[in-house]
């Protein structure tokens, strides 16, 4: 089999980036930093309070901007609380020395996403967010917003994880499909294939007891985002349920944790990213947190009828979801190679086989 020189970089070749000088790190790395397409980033031990978001733009470095518009530092080092409502940049400990024919995304990790912690990284002379351009050399910073819940975070706090690629490896409508039919990456009897990725549509029956999903409370205690199984679910979530209408109307300003109809399924040789908002499916944006790693709802991985769990937010106005409504699209690209560990196997993976399930954080 011929060697591909395009595609997302697998769990050993991100190794090997630190080993090379591409990767620095202020620490060592953490024992499960490296997942099988992406690298966990964290957070340093500073966080910069600033009046507004920002992008620096292609003539200034983000330190600039904070000097600037910083309303005050805060201590990471023992850990502190992030206010909903606030924006926070905070540097990142990893930064990157890419070569030129190397580029980078960035997204929140599913457990931020499931958080509604808004987060985008940010480089110097930047122009879009969560994007590094090829050959980029230089810090890395994240800007942090909580959305819902106030969270504890601190020094080494991983919120975003970053992946790297070498060139275009985007399956095409024409591969993708071929790639369903042979793998079945959806499980839907007629995959809606278009827009250069295959849909996702929203379950609304529920479970056996109805439940189609929460909806996130206000005024809550805050969520520190290290510890697992720490806090009830009834605290911080309103259980929704579909009492014989399979509908849904999400309210402006509220977050909604949903599930997709379909289970997903991303084979060992590639990766998926959710499109996070579609303006042709309606007015609300789904799935901060876009990752999909190799495995993922595999079978030989315990993935098998994984589905997409879906952080729901509607826009200025309320919107009527109904079951089986389209409400995004999974894309695909090739892996450079398969990874040495799948999603679910051995890699830290909190959200194989899973339903409608919440964060790690909260106690089932």
């Amino acid at each position: 089999m011929t060697a591909r020189e395009t595609g997302i970089l697998a769990d050993r070749a991100i190794a090997a980036l630190f080993e090379t000088g591409r990767l620095i790190s202020e620490r060592t790395l953490d024992r499960d930093q490296i997942q099988p397409a992406s690298l966990d980033l964290r957070l340093g031990a500073k966080a910069f309070r600033v009046r507004a978001s920002f992008m620096p733009g292609p003539n200034h470095l983000v330190a600039d901007k904070l000097d600037r518009l910083k309303l005050h530092v805060i201590d990471l080092s023992e850990g502190a609380v992030l206010e909903t409502g606030c924006v926070y940049i905070v540097p990142l400990m990893e930064r990157l020395d890419l070569p030129a024919g190397m580029s980078a995304s960035a997204n929140p990790k599913s457990s931020t996403g499931r958080l509604d912690i808004f987060t985008r990284v940010i480089t110097d002379y930047a122009q879009e967010f969560d994007k590094i351009p090829a050959g980029y050399s230089g810090p890395l910073y994240l800007e942090i917003s909580p959305r819902t819940f106030p969270i504890v975070v601190r020094r080494g706090s991983r919120l975003s994880q970053i992946r790297f690629r070498i060139g275009n490896a985007l399956l095409g409508e024409p591969e993708l499909q071929k790639l369903h039919d042979a793998e079945t990456l959806v499980a839907a009897a007629k995959p809606n294939v278009t827009g250069g990725g295959i849909a996702l549509s929203i379950d609304l029956a529920g479970d056996k007891q109805g439940l189609i999903g929460y909806r996130g409370k206000h005024h809550t205690a805050v969520v520190d985002v290290d510890k697992k199984a720490q806090h009830d679910i009834f605290d911080f979530w309103e259980p929704l349920y579909s009492r014989g209408r399979s509908e849904l109307i999400l309210d402006p300003d509220e977050f909604y944790i949903l599930v997709s109809r379909e289970a997903v399924h991303v084979p060992p040789l590639y990766a998926a990213e959710m499109t996070p908002f579609d303006p042709l499916v309606g007015e609300f944006r789904v799935h901060y947190a876009g990752f999909f790693d190799p495995g993922f709802g595999h079978e030989a991985a315990g993935g098998r009828g994984s589905r997409a769990v879906l952080e729901v937010r509607s826009h200025e106005v309320p919107f009527i979801l109904e079951d089986g409504q389209i409400v995004g699209r999974l894309v695909y690209e090739h892996m450079l190679e398969r990874p040495e560990g799948l999603y679910g196997t051995g890699v830290g993976s909190n959200y194989q086989a899973q339903g409608l399930k919440l964060s790690k954080h909260f106690r089932v």
